[in-house]
């Protein structure tokens, strides 16, 4: 259902963009987010944008550096990551949660329904 692109390798300070392509979602009320996750771990939150597009969310170690936004007639939602360090080094997931008659929880991993397959971020110190 989504499909992630734009990981890589990058060196610290640097700026990646990764995209989620999402056509086959075709209802108005999905929300987006991105998680990570590091070999060992859980998946983390990073960003969420509410389904009217209106409210953003963003952990506290990515605020101010990463960017969550969309093309909602392309069905394609975006993460702008800048001033990369190692620390963000992981393999990215875009989500979507469907919020039709359900509350909206952005930053937990359970309530997402759909999921892509990882696009894996490398960040050089």
């Amino acid at each position: 259902q989504l499909a992630e692109s734009g990981g890589g390798l990058v060196q610290a300070g640097g700026s990646l963009r990764l995209s989620c392509a999402a056509s086959q979602l075709t209802k108005d009320t999905y929300a987006l987010g991105w998680f990570r996750q590091v070999p060992g771990k859980g998946r983390e939150f990073v960003a969420a944008m509410s389904w009217t597009g209106s409210t953003t969310y963003y952990a506290d170690s990515v605020k101010g550096r990463f960017t969550i936004f969309r093309d909602k007639v392309k069905r394609m939602w975006f993460l702008q990551m800048n001033d990369l360090n190692a620390e963000d080094t992981a393999n990215y997931y875009c989500a979507a949660q469907d919020v039709d008659n359900r509350s909206y929880s952005p930053r937990t991993l359970e309530r997402y329904d759909y999921w892509g397959q990882g696009t894996q971020v490398t960040v050089s110190s």
